[in-house]
């Protein structure tokens, strides 16, 4: 689907490149099944492959973090959560940690969602599959947490955006699954996650053909790190709420200062699990999931592309897709 041109001109943006997309996406992102684009709130680009449609919901891989990361900012305004810098074991009593283990005691909800608590694993070889295997999910990421390393040095690990869904949990009674559906889908017109109860926690279940919905861990907390599928448009209604900072049709939903805090620049071009980057002088933030799947934010431009892909390894960075030719097809000015 080729955007309309006078409604897109109208936007500032360049019907004639990006018209380009559909040659460039077959040839070198072949794993792409859907890409949509939005212009200050305006669909200006949509288009599917591979067989896929518009009502046909994606694993998104990581970007389910970013969707959790909403979900604790909005426990917080909320007031479930009292704030960012609550410790991650006041929500799990119950759990004993050991004597020496005085690192996990200071590990905070900020901690987790700027992936800089500590992890015994190697950078970027989280043993996911140990967690995956494990009867209690929720267990083995507190035992793993705060093991070696140093407490603020930025460590990627997807067992510790789990515990942040279960941390919803605890506070809110909710599963993260109904939590958004109530706080976030529903209110900005995304679809609602319908519950789907895993018979098997085998790979196709947790990550391959058979996931659908938002998987589950063995005591139902809805995966933190991964397992939520989305529809391209409903990708794009959640990068347009931050484009928003937080607000849809003059209503808050999650307050402006989370989303600026969520979004910012830092060291570790890492927010709360969004991933920063600036080039060439445009800020963009993005929620990022293994395979190419992507909501890219622009505020510069108010200019929100989601993409969503199957699964192929070592895909394509969607970012190059994304600055050379879209951002250049959306000017500086709109009517």
């Amino acid at each position: 689907m080729k955007p309309n041109s006078e409604g897109a001109a109208a936007l500032g943006v360049d019907v004639e490149k990006l018209s380009s997309l559909d040659a460039v996406i077959k040839s070198e992102y072949s794993n792409i099944n859907g890409i949509v684009a939005v212009r200050n709130g305006v669909t200006v680009y949509e288009s599917y492959y591979n067989g896929f449609g518009p009502d046909t919901a994606h694993h998104v891989a990581s970007v389910t973090k970013s969707i959790v990361s909403a979900l604790i900012g909005i426990a917080i305004d909320r007031k479930y959560i009292e704030n960012a810098d609550a410790k991650v074991l006041d929500f799990f009593p119950e759990y004993v940690a050991d004597a020496d283990a005085g690192v996990k005691r200071e590990i905070t909800i900020r901690h987790l969602l700027t992936m800089t608590a500590p992890y015994a694993f190697e950078d970027w070889r989280e043993p996911l599959d140990q967690m995956c295997m494990n009867p209690d999910w929720v267990q083995y990421a507190l035992d793993i947490m705060g093991l070696n390393g140093t407490l603020g040095a930025f460590k990627y690990s997807t067992a510790g955006a789990h515990l942040l869904s279960a941390i919803i949990t605890r506070a809110t009674g909710k599963s993260a699954r109904e939590f958004a559906n109530e706080q976030l889908f529903k209110p900005i017109g995304m679809r609602e996650i319908p519950d789907y109860t895993l018979t098997s926690f085998g790979f196709d279940q947790l990550f391959g053909s058979e996931v659908k919905g938002w998987v589950n861990d063995p005591h139902k907390h809805s995966t933190g790190g991964w397992g939520l599928t989305l529809t391209p448009r409903d990708m794009a209604l959640f990068g347009q709420l931050y484009l928003n900072r937080g607000e849809w049709d003059g209503q808050p939903v999650i307050s402006q200062s989370w989303v600026d805090e969520s979004t910012a620049m830092n060291a570790n071009q890492y927010g709360y699990l969004w991933w920063v980057r600036e080039e060439n002088g445009v800020l963009a933030y993005s929620a990022v999931g293994d395979g190419g799947n992507v909501i890219c934010c622009v505020p510069e431009k108010e200019l929100v592309v989601a993409i969503a892909s199957g699964f192929l390894p070592h895909a394509p960075d969607r970012w190059p897709l994304i600055r050379d030719w879209i951002i250049p097809a959306v000017s500086d000015d709109k009517e």
